[in-house]
């Protein structure tokens, strides 16, 4: 079995990204089965001949739904050149700071 220095940028960059899908994979999880609910919830409550298709059922879907989607941009598109650069920036800062201490 191989082991992993986890001192190594490669790694520790690989486990972020991993860190990352986990939160993204909750997300959706958490989405599907509250949404769920929602619907098995406003299906119970309809009234005799009123449509499901009304805004109101989608709502909570739609708007959490547009978050989901920002979520899965930041997981799974290449990383931002400014959100890359920024992340180099703050790390060599905080590298600086424990040399100096």
């Amino acid at each position: 079995m191989r082991t992993f220095d986890e001192n190594n940028i490669e790694y520790q960059q690989a486990r972020r990204q991993v860190e990352r899908l986990r939160g993204f994979y909750g997300h959706v999880f958490a989405y599907i089965a509250v949404n769920a609910l929602i619907v098995v919830y406003n299906c119970m409550h309809l009234k005799p001949g009123e449509s499901y298709f009304q805004f109101k059922n989608f709502f909570t879907a739609t708007f959490w739904g547009i978050g989901l989607a920002a979520h899965a941009v930041t997981v799974f598109l290449p990383r931002v050149n400014f959100i890359k650069k920024w992340e180099d920036k703050k790390i060599k800062e905080l590298m600086d700071k424990q040399k100096e201490h």
